[in-house]
């Protein structure tokens, strides 16, 4: 009867539009791509109004399956009928995975009906996932508001050539098809960017694991696409930039000390926050200088500007906040720097800086790809007959340590936001210490730790008492 229905109230959409009615509802529809775990593709125009069960039963006929024995795959979980198109963060040309349920279905011959065993499914990961899960591992305590707040990705998208909002993807780590239902949502940073870390099915009947002895079980491979662009297919990407974060604790810049939203964060023990005018302007400054570090291992890059240890800028797209042409001229350094430490030099010319690879024990260069100049390996000098005047010391070793204000960048730390937060907000529990938040209410706490449920005064943080109850109850 529903498919009838939804037959129908296409038929009336049709002859609307036909007659130059309707043009309102049928410029939101999205225009979807259906894959089946056969292969198959189809090309399907959905009402954002629409539920998963709608879509099922306009699918399943193209499938030659009933709805019932339909199941709908978006971002690693199995979509429940109730999920509405609009809930479920589609863009134009996204696409959705149908393949054939294996869930047991209960026939009632009096009836003649199907009946599924249990209502199956869950919302999808732009519904599940919370900005408190990527803010910071290591937060013991949000508050409410935080908590409930959807996450927030950050990407720099190739096509767009900036940075964008992103939207989380998953698919099989084996044969890369988004016909893929995870266990569990991943929890960090950490279970997206690293690989082996949430366990999954594969449902594309060709993927490789099918022949293996555990077919049951394979790995997610997370990745992310951008949100202001139509896709472009399941091979168009963005890069994470996962030290820009959203700004959940209001956390001031260690330069400006303005507040903004979004903030970069520095990986170091600190977590130092800078805002992304004041990160660009950081960039820029140490780019003139010629003052970013090659790491051996990280490449070209930069460290906390307080000069934290161990807080170089891992992912160098985060570089990408810079104009095209600094990242261009960034690129440029990168390859000369890896000339010098491939036994190189670069041109001493002011506003030059050509890297110049020369054969060993040659004294005379010319920097002939570049400004022409002439000059002494040895002293960087102009070329000269005889020993050089003076040594000068010509290695690159200027250190990351940049000019900031201490008392800005003592305020600036993002671990320690958290910290004040929980002193400002929490109090313990006088009996097991737990730090527990009063979210308005009268003065009584019942400690909500599992085994502790004591009874405590939230004003002399004692146990509660008849005397507490007539002094300040209620403040």
């Amino acid at each position: 009867m529903n498919f009838v229905v939804i037959a129908f109230k296409s038929l009336v959409h049709n002859l609307l539009r036909m007659f130059g009615f309707g043009k309102g509802v049928m410029r939101n529809d999205l225009d979807i791509y259906i894959k089946t775990n056969t292969g198959n593709t189809l090309s399907i125009s959905l009402d954002p109004a629409w539920d998963i069960k709608n879509v099922k039963q306009v699918v399943a006929p193209q499938l030659g399956l009933a709805p019932e024995e339909v199941k709908i795959i978006f971002a690693g979980k199995e979509l429940k009928d109730t999920i509405t198109i609009s809930e479920c963060d589609l863009g134009q040309k996204s696409v959705l995975h149908a393949v054939k349920s294996k869930r047991k279905l209960q026939v009632v011959p009096s009836e003649q009906s199907v009946i599924e065993e249990e209502d199956v499914g869950s919302k999808p990961l732009s519904e599940t996932l919370q900005d408190s899960k990527f803010y910071d591992q290591r937060d013991e305590k949000l508050s409410k508001d935080i908590i409930q707040r959807k996450v927030h990705f950050y990407v720099f998208c190739p096509t767009c050539k900036s940075l964008r909002n992103g939207k989380l993807r998953v698919r099989c780590e084996i044969c890369k098809s988004g016909a893929f239902t995870v266990y569990e949502d991943p929890q960090n940073w950490d279970d997206v960017l690293n690989s082996k870390q949430i366990p999954g099915y594969c449902e594309n009947d060709l993927c490789q694991s099918k022949d293996s002895y555990n077919s049951e079980f394979n790995f997610a491979e997370f990745f992310f696409k951008c949100s202001d662009h139509i896709s472009l297919g399941e091979d168009d990407t963005a890069v994470p930039l996962y030290l820009i974060k959203t700004n959940l604790r209001e956390v001031p810049c260690l330069a400006c000390g303005d507040i903004c939203d979004p903030v970069f964060v520095f990986p170091c023990k600190d977590g130092h926050v800078a805002c992304l005018e004041c990160f660009r302007q950081y960039c820029s400054v140490r780019l003139a200088e010629r003052q970013f570090w090659q790491h051996p291992e990280h490449g070209y890059t930069l460290s906390c500007p307080t000069g934290c240890p161990d807080s170089f800028i891992q992912e160098v797209h985060h570089f990408r906040l810079l104009t095209e042409t600094q990242y261009a001229q960034y690129q440029k350094f990168a390859t000369e720097e890896f000339v010098l430490r491939s036994g190189g030099v670069l041109c001493p010319q002011p506003g030059c800086g050509m890297g110049i690879l020369i054969d060993e024990g040659c004294k005379k260069v010319a920097c002939v790809n570049g400004c022409g100049y002439v000059f002494c390996r040895d002293c960087l000098q102009g070329y000269h007959i005889g020993e050089c005047e003076s040594n000068v010391d010509t290695s690159n070793a200027a250190g990351c340590v940049y000019s900031v204000d201490p008392s800005k960048a003592a305020s600036a730390r993002w671990d320690e936001a958290s910290k004040v937060a929980i002193r400002v907000l929490t109090k313990p529990c006088p009996k097991c210490r737990t730090p527990t938040e009063r979210d308005g209410g009268c003065m009584h706490m019942v400690c909500t730790r599992a085994g502790c449920d004591f009874h405590w005064c939230w004003v002399c943080q004692t146990p509660w008492t008849r005397e507490c109850m007539g002094n300040h109850w209620f403040g």
